[in-house]
């Protein structure tokens, strides 16, 4: 079961954030994919950018904050010719944030020094000492595979933190999706416009099918699969401000998954 909320006598502040970090097992140097819920935080003295400012005090100017920032694209108008010379492409350095990952990947983005990579429907944004290296090369196609930041973040031994957020928003899980070896893998292939060297090209991507769950598989498998990851005692619980938080490290709960997943389509079969 999720950790109670803290009670707070008063607002949480840039130090206490950071205290909280701290306890929960977040370090100087490390590498954090952080999803965030700010408002579970409760209220915060400077605003909800005290939690980017937090977590750049407890990781240091060697560690890096990273966030799903995937973007704010108009797929409803897609497949529509008559709106298609219209539509945006994405620009890694303009193009927002989607709205469905809450505030925190566009304050992220947003965050002087914060840099993104170049794949839309997989973007990550990253702030901090190797920025550059995770948000580069990402993989226009299969965005979540091992050229992506995501499996950057497994190879430079990263953590993924759930502040406040449910467990099923834990993007790190669709790499170990790509990973496990089962069958049949939907495919999703879909077409999307992309600014290169200044112009407009509408480009087709392929990427595995993360929107929905394997058939035969439950809905909820992503919180299956942490929870009995977190009963095997790795990974922590804790909280930050009143926000209930996870914190596990990123190769361990990948490696965990993928059997997990293999272990399922071997009994499906």
């Amino acid at each position: 079961m999720p950790a109670p909320p803290a009670e707070l006598t008063g607002p949480a502040t840039r130090r206490s954030l950071a205290a909280d970090l701290r306890a929960l097992g977040l370090g100087r140097g490390d590498a954090v994919l952080v999803h965030a819920a700010i408002r579970s935080v409760g209220p915060i003295l400077g605003g909800a950018d005290m939690i980017v400012s937090a977590l750049t005090d407890v990781v240091g100017p060697e560690g890096t904050i990273l966030g799903y920032t995937d973007w704010q694209g108009e797929d409803d108008w897609m497949r529509d010719p008559s709106v298609r010379d219209d539509l945006p492409p994405f620009d890694p350095h303009s193009s927002r944030a989607t709205r469905d990952n809450g505030f925190f990947p566009e304050m992220l983005r947003t965050t002087p020094g914060a840099v993104r990579s170049g794949n839309p429907g997989a973007s990550m944004t990253a702030l901090g000492g190797r920025a550059e290296w995770f948000t580069s090369d990402h993989a226009l196609d299969y965005g979540y595979g091992p050229h992506s930041p995501l499996g950057k973040l497994v190879e430079a031994g990263g953590k993924t933190l759930l502040l406040g957020t449910p467990l099923d928003k834990m993007t790190l899980l669709h790499h170990a999706e790509h990973l496990a070896a089962f069958s049949p893998k939907r495919i999703r292939r879909y077409e999307t416009p992309i600014l290169v060297d200044g112009k407009t090209v509408w480009r087709w991507f392929e990427e595995f099918d993360t929107s929905h769950s394997p058939d035969g598989l439950s809905e909820d498998n992503f919180v299956e699969v942490i929870e009995a990851f977190l009963a095997t005692g790795q990974g922590r619980r804790g909280t930050v401000g009143a926000a209930p938080c996870v914190l596990v490290e990123a190769s361990p709960m990948v490696d965990f998954a993928v059997a997990w997943l293999e272990r399922w389509s071997r009994s499906a079969s």
